[in-house]
């Protein structure tokens, strides 16, 4: 079978996870996946698989989970630490008609009990670390039933103990009904459960199969996203219908990292911008670890031109490029943008992109403030395409306010360009009186500044625009440099530095805007460890 062919069958019949290893093992069974450390659930598989023996191991596990009484409708929750396994789980589960519930292991017992419990006694699939955590909450009260991966613990079914079960003819959702649920990051509160089809991950594919028919050489790709993400079964279906050899990391640690790419040599990378950032410290290397990335790919969040530069000067392949891609976890991808090596650093990082090729998402930015929108009166960005998630499950109200028709809300503020470039200056929750746009600050600031690792502008206790520092290695601020940096922007406060580790982020390591906000308005005995700067009276 060709990558075009199981690709045109999957936009017919819809994007099932459980059969896509099987799929892409009909495609070439020889296409490898290399893990940077071992499965939780299968420790003995090694780091170095062929896509044929992914497609067994997910065969099996799905014949275990039936053993263990899982049955096609029901809602199975993985929860547990973070780890590969996790997407190879999520395949098995959906391979006998379940739904796949993915829970990030960042969120803590409270939240997790609350997602149980809008879920209506799901079966939960952990791991001993895990389970441990989600005490407080008694999970055997929330669910039918704990299924564990590994560390089992008295009362659990364990899936190790299930060996060698049947296996099972495979089971298919139905196109238009929920298939894989994800979480929002959470940036507001409990996060919302976001229902996927396999219509709507179908279409999702769309936009960048088209782009990567421009990619013939079949190299490795390295892939650093988070594995309870939505974006991890498109990243993970196009690389393996396209043939791709798969990196799938987990650490984030550089030196670690390093080591990957120096053994491995991927050509294009997908990670999270905050993953980037914190790698750039490798372009300093003189073993050159990115020499041989031809794509850099960003998709949870605007990236910052300075990162974006150091990281294709790094590479030593002709054409080298940065492609980022603006979404959510509601719409998928929605606009994205190449940069290039000689004019990365000069890039207006609140431009991220145009609408992508037919087939993928329309793009629409409504007025907010009684003006036509335009740079001067920014309006909400809105999304219309068949890849929009289904519902919020339990939650069909809010997800009907945010839809009016066809039209998702995406809660974004910008504008765009004449010729049709979509600028996204705030989140409408964080903006702040005065402010045109936080994030322009910070792009222009963290490329001025080379010693902050983070900058994020929020808003303090009585409306002003307060800037969080961070640096490397928490060296102090040198406040000439700073002010210096910021000329342009009068109507900042003076910066307050904190330890990098206090910032609040989710799980897909975005700072917590309106939590760090909140921090300012705390008694003073409540806050965090923060250290003015020089320049505060």
């Amino acid at each position: 079978m060709k990558g075009s062919t199981a690709y045109r069958s999957i936009q017919r019949n819809g994007l099932h996870i459980g059969l896509l290893p099987e799929t892409a093992a009909a495609v070439n069974p020889a296409t490898p996946i290399i893990l940077d450390h071992d499965l939780g659930v299968l420790p003995e598989a090694g780091r170095r698989l062929t896509v044929l023996q992914y497609a067994e191991y997910v065969d099996d596990l799905a014949g275990r989970l039936w053993a263990a009484g899982v049955r096609p409708g029901e809602h199975v929750v993985i929860y547990k630490t973070a780890n590969a396994d996790h997407w190879m789980l999520a395949c098995a589960i959906s391979r006998i008609g379940a739904v796949v519930v993915n829970l990030s292991p960042a969120l803590d017992a409270a939240t997790v009990g609350v997602l149980l419990g809008r879920l209506g006694r799901p079966t939960l699939l952990t791991d001993g670390t895990a389970l441990d955590r989600l005490a407080e909450v008694a999970p055997d009260q929330l669910t039918r039933r704990v299924i564990t991966s590994a560390g089992d613990r008295p009362g659990t079914v364990s899936l190790a103990q299930l060996a060698g079960s049947p296996r099972v003819v495979p089971v298919l959702r139905p196109l238009d009904e929920a298939a894989v649920i994800t979480h929002t990051s959470g940036t507001t509160g409990i996060p919302k459960l976001v229902v996927h089809t396999p219509r709507t991950q179908a279409v999702r594919l769309v936009p960048q199969w088209r782009l990567l028919a421009l990619k013939r050489k079949k190299e490795t790709v390295a892939i650093h996203v988070p594995f309870v993400h939505s974006r991890m079964v498109a990243a993970m279906s196009l690389a393996l219908l396209k043939q791709y050899p798969v990196l799938l990391l987990r650490e984030t640690d550089p030196a670690v990292v390093a080591e990957q790419f120096l053994a491995h040599r991927p050509a294009f990378v997908e990670a999270l911008p905050n993953s980037l950032m914190e790698w750039e410290q490798l372009t300093r290397d003189p073993r050159l670890p990115f020499a041989s990335v031809k794509v850099f790919s960003s998709t949870f969040d605007a990236i910052h031109p300075a990162t974006m530069s150091r990281l294709l000067k790094s590479s030593r392949r002709r054409g080298a490029l940065f492609f980022q891609i603006y979404g959510q976890s509601e719409v998928g991808p929605a606009v994205g943008r190449a940069y290039f090596r000689p004019f990365a650093h000069k890039a207006n990082g609140r431009c991220v992109g145009w609408a992508m090729p037919r087939g993928a998402a329309r793009i629409r930015v409504v007025g907010r403030d009684g003006h036509r929108p335009s740079e001067r009166h920014p309006g909400r960005i809105e999304v219309a395409w068949p890849g929009l998630a289904k519902t919020y499950l339990g939650e069909q109200e809010r997800y009907d306010g945010n839809r009016t028709g066809q039209w998702w809300g995406t809660g974004d503020v910008g504008y765009r360009t004449r010729l049709g470039c979509l600028h996204m200056l705030d989140r409408e929750v964080d903006m702040i009186p005065g402010v045109r746009s936080s994030l322009e600050i910070e792009d222009v600031v963290l490329g001025e500044l080379a010693e902050l690792s983070e900058l994020v502008v929020v808003q303090g206790p009585k409306g002003e625009a307060v800037p969080v520092i961070c640096t490397h290695d928490d060296a102090p601020l040198d406040t000439a440099r700073w002010r210096a940096a910021t000329t342009a922007f009068p109507q900042l406060a003076d910066p307050v530095q904190i330890p990098q580790a206090e910032l609040p982020r989710t799980a897909t390591l975005k700072v917590q805007r309106l939590e760090l906000a909140r921090r300012f308005t705390q008694p003073p005995a409540q806050s965090p460890a923060a250290r003015p700067t020089d320049s505060e009276g």
